[in-house]
């Protein structure tokens, strides 16, 4: 593998980049233009950052083009959501590792070289996950992954539990690895980083880095973000992955409880009825009110079981 640092000046149209840097949008022209100049001033020079955006009526196509730099590839058409134009995205990628950046967050300076010196140091490394700075409301979390290397189960059930943080633009794979399981499942609208996980631990583990290496930017209109819609969500998941209810029966029933009895106590009763009755009528799901209260008290402590663990083992912190 050449230098990871990719040092030197911007490469020609010849050559190959290290690493290909995926980053879907949907009108929002300043935030892409952000994230892009965010990429542009990596300490790693040899990359290539592919934009798709998905049908935008805001100027953004004219904005980008007013960035000229050959190492940003402008995609556009309409790609029926983001997971679509990040598979459009995959599958034009050259380079044999790939990163993902949303377009309203952006990286730290040394984002590519770190990801990339992981991966060097790591060749039968598929997946990398990294730590990062979670900003809304004018405040500031740290989203901190400890130094670990979780294997095929251990991610599993990590993924499942919810004790690492997970964010798209956290997420490093090796090209072939992505074709391999298909990319993003376009079906899925939300929760698809830990869906697109879940495959991956069908067929390898993943390193946790604690480096924070980008900023997350919580945006107002950000899907993953609203309070609507959890258990809908959540039901498609288990629909994907059905084995997850046979295997972690106690989990299922508490993250549904835990997000209806959430919306109850802060006053959002309407979406704690649409909650529930998404529920009952979800052929994965269908609990009743006496089996979501079961399963928050024993789910629950199933989860602070695995937290514990994790912990112990790894020096992680809790979602």
């Amino acid at each position: 593998m050449p230098d990871p640092t990719g040092s030197g000046s911007p490469m020609s149209n010849q050559d190959v980049p290290l690493i290909s840097v995926i980053t879907p949008t949907h009108n929002r022209r300043s935030q892409v233009v952000r994230a892009v100049e965010s990429v542009l001033a990596q300490t790693l020079t040899r990359f290539e950052h592919i934009v798709v955006d998905d049908g935008s009526t805001d100027g953004t196509a004219a904005a980008l083009a007013e960035i000229r730099d050959p190492r940003l590839i402008y995609v556009g058409a309409k790609w029926r959501g983001a997971n679509a134009a990040r598979n459009a995205g995959i599958e034009r990628a050259r380079a044999p590792v790939v990163t993902f950046l949303d377009s309203d967050d952006v990286y730290l300076p040394d984002r590519l070289e770190r990801t990339l010196t992981r991966f060097h140091e790591n060749p039968s490394l598929e997946v990398l996950i990294s730590s990062f700075l979670s900003l809304k409301g004018g405040r500031s979390t740290k989203c901190i992954n400890r130094d670990a290397f979780l294997d095929k189960s251990t991610l599993q059930r990590a993924l499942v539990a919810q004790t690492i943080f997970i964010a798209g633009s956290a997420i490093t794979a090796r090209h072939e690895s992505l074709l391999a399981i298909g990319g993003y499942d376009s079906d899925v609208t939300r929760m698809q980083d830990r869906e697109l996980l879940l495959r991956f631990a069908q067929r390898s583990g993943a390193l946790l880095s604690e480096d924070i290496d980008w900023k997350k930017y919580n945006s107002e209109n950000s899907i993953s973000g609203r309070r609507d819609g959890y258990v809908e969500a959540y039901a498609n998941l288990i629909d994907k992955h059905p084995y997850i209810a046979d295997r972690y029966p106690e989990v299922p029933p508490y993250m549904i409880a835990r997000q209806i009895i959430a919306d109850i106590l802060k006053g959002r009763l309407p979406q704690a009825f649409s909650g529930y009755n998404a529920n009952r009528s979800s052929k994965s799901l269908g609990y009743s009110p006496a089996e979501l209260l079961r399963g928050y008290v024993v789910g629950r402590r199933w989860r602070r079981d695995c937290y514990d663990e994790f912990r112990a083992k790894y020096g992680a912190r809790a979602v």
